[in-house]
């Protein structure tokens, strides 16, 4: 199993990336990725999107502590199961980051498409907290909530277990071949300046589905360097992409 990311400010951007990723090992056997975007209009808004990939690092550290002790309580095979109880950590880690250095919510906005799989069996999951983008195996789902996204810091008062069973942005699978999690910003490729090609192509497809350069461990940057150089074309907005190949 192979894996790529690639993270780059947007070509309208100037100060600093909103978006921010995170991909690493879940105890033993199973790989958690994340791709976050805070708000644009919020207070710093990369700073949330970054202190939720720390705080992911902070969990798969801890639970890989935890079963090397074998004292963890939550150990579970259940890859749902396992994923709610990273957000429910979480949501508990933003809730006391806030208070302890008493943030305005507007400081803790970010959307966060999360995925949980186990590296053996191929079996996982893939939640949506808000807008973007995900490629399953060839079948593609876009997360689009009309510019007015939902965001991790509305719920940080809310009872867990009512805001993980609202969440309907979920996708299941049973297996690993090809699977790609990003920000909105893989919609934001625009053509901004002439080449000596013509030639049309599908972002999408070619960034999360084409296997050119599949053999560089920088496929993604590699890619994103051709759409620029071959076809005028950059992420006018923050981009942030996982992807996965077996």
């Amino acid at each position: 199993m192979k894996t790529y990311t690639s993270l780059k400010i947007g070509d309208y951007h100037q100060n600093n990336c909103e978006d921010h990723l995170y991909i690493g090992d879940y105890g033993k056997g199973m790989i958690l990725c994340a791709v976050m975007d805070g708000c644009t209009t919020a207070l710093e808004s990369h700073f949330a999107s970054t202190l939720v990939g720390k705080i992911l690092k902070k969990i798969c550290i801890e639970k890989g502590y935890k079963e090397f002790i074998k004292k963890d309580d939550n150990i579970t095979v259940d890859t749902e199961e396992n994923l709610k109880l990273v957000l429910r950590d979480l949501l508990m880690e933003l809730k006391t980051v806030k208070n302890t250095l008493m943030l305005d919510s507007k400081e803790l906005l970010t959307t966060i498409i999360i995925m949980l799989a186990n590296k053996n069996n191929g079996e996982g999951i893939i939640i949506a907290i808000g807008d973007g983008f995900a490629s399953v195996n060839g079948k593609v789902y876009e997360f689009e909530q009309n510019n007015k996204p939902d965001y991790l810091g509305f719920h940080l008062s809310e009872d867990f277990e009512e805001f993980y069973d609202s969440q309907k942005q979920k996708i299941r699978f049973n297996k690993i071949e090809d699977i790609s999690i990003s920000t909105d910003g893989i919609f934001s490729f625009e053509k901004v300046r002439n080449t000596k090609s013509d030639e049309e192509i599908n972002v999408i497809n070619f960034l999360t589905a084409e296997k050119t350069d599949f053999e560089k461990v920088d496929m993604i940057d590699s890619k994103l360097k051709i759409l620029e150089n071959h076809f005028g074309m950059v992420s006018t907005d923050d981009f942030s992409l996982i992807r996965i190949i077996k």
